[in-house]
C-alpha cells in the first residue's frame, strides 16, 4: 500500500493507494497502443488507375525489339502509378480496458517509487488561490520544489493553474480527462489533483 502525501490548501494528509508492481512489457503495450491511435494515417499514393497518363499504347506489340507495353501508367515507368503503396488507414486497434487501467496504475506507481509524484489539493499562494498568471504559478512551483530543471506534467481541473503553467516550456498542463500513460512516462515529474488518486477515482483511465 503506497502512501502519497498531499500538498496544497487542503493538504497535510496522505492518500493510501494500492499500486501494482511495474511491468515494463505491459507499459510498452499501452504506450504502443496510444501512439498507434494517434497516428494520422494519411499517407497516400496513386495506383496506375489513378495517375494522369495517356492510355494510348506506347508502340507496336511486335517488331520493335522492346518488351511489350501498353500503358505509361505502369509502375515501372517514371510518372507511373505506385504498386502496393500506402493508402489512408487507421492504425488504431483494441486494447482491453483492464490492461489500460493497469498500465495507468503502473505509470503512477513508477512515479511514486522514484519520488516524482506530487498530489495537490488546492493550488494557492499563501491563502490566495492562483490567479492564472505565470508569475503566480512560478511562485507556487518554487514553494513545492519545482524549479524548471525537470519536465513536469500538470494534471488538474483547476483552470487558473493550467493557464498559469501553459507558457512555461518545462510544463505540460492537461485536464484530468487527459491523464494518460504516455505523457506520464515522458515527463520527469507528475503533479496531479489529489482527488484523482482517491480510491473511487483510481479506476478511471484516459484513452
Amino acid at each position: 500500500m503506497a502512501q502519497i502525501n498531499v500538498v496544497g490548501k487542503n493538504g497535510g494528509r496522505t492518500i493510501d493507494l494500492d499500486l501494482p508492481e511495474v511491468n515494463v512489457g505491459l507499459l510498452h503495450d499501452v504506450v504502443t497502443w496510444q501512439l498507434a491511435k494517434r497516428r494520422q494515417g494519411s499517407a497516400s499514393t496513386k495506383t496506375r488507375a489513378e495517375v494522369s497518363r495517356t492510355s494510348k499504347k506506347m508502340y507496336s506489340q511486335k517488331g520493335t525489339g522492346n518488351a511489350r507495353h501498353g500503358n505509361r501508367a505502369a509502375p515501372i515507368f517514371v510518372g507511373g502509378g505506385v504498386a502496393f503503396g500506402p493508402k489512408p488507414r487507421s492504425y488504431g486497434y483494441t486494447l482491453p480496458k483492464k490492461v489500460r487501467q493497469l498500465g495507468l496504475a503502473m505509470a503512477l506507481a513508477d512515479r511514486h517509487a522514484t519520488g516524482k509524484l506530487v498530489a495537490v489539493d488546492g493550488f494557492t499562494n499563501g491563502d490566495a488561490a492562483l490567479d492564472g498568471k505565470t508569475k503566480s504559478f512560478l511562485s507556487w512551483a518554487g514553494q513545492n520544489g519545482l524549479d524548471g530543471s525537470e519536465r513536469v506534467l500538470l494534471i488538474t481541473d483547476d483552470e487558473n493553474a493550467r493557464r498559469g503553467a501553459r507558457n512555461l516550456p518545462w510544463v505540460t498542463a492537461l485536464p484530468v480527462a487527459g491523464l494518460n500513460v504516455y505523457d506520464i512516462l515522458r515527463h520527469d515529474r507528475l503533479v496531479i489533483d489529489a482527488n484523482v488518486l482517491e480510491p473511487a477515482q483510481s479506476e478511471e483511465v484516459a484513452e
